[in-house]
């Protein structure tokens, strides 16, 4: 599976930005995407991703602010990020597992929130 993601930029803080990640390759439909991302000095942590029952989870930090979406025909899903703050810059990564367990990562893409 390969995946490209995009979207991201220099965003002001309270403003929004929408992230992409495209896959291809060998997608079933059970598979899940989601987002994670990684801040400097820090683990990587999730930000929102799909379930395997279709449902959505969100980091604590995001709830509120961030919405995950997907076009199932496109392969591709969605971040919607709103009211972003600074604490939200990172390098954002999209993730995508198989209903058995193995994981791939896009090369991530940097969201950078400041004045």
């Amino acid at each position: 599976v390969q995946l490209q993601a995009s979207g991201g930029g220099l965003v002001q803080p309270g403003g929004s930005l929408r992230l992409s990640c495209a896959a291809s390759g060998r997608i079933f439909s059970l598979d899940i995407m989601g987002w994670y991302r990684q801040a400097p000095g820090k683990e990587r942590e999730l930000v929102a991703r799909f379930t395997s029952d279709g449902s959505t989870l969100y980091g604590d930090s995001v709830k509120g602010r961030f919405t995950i979406s997907r076009d199932n025909a496109k392969n591709t899903v969605y971040l919607q990020m709103n009211n972003v703050k600074p604490e939200d810059t990172a390098v954002y990564y999209c993730n995508y597992q198989r209903s058995y367990g193995q994981i791939f990562w896009g090369q991530g893409t940097q969201v950078t929130v400041s004045s």
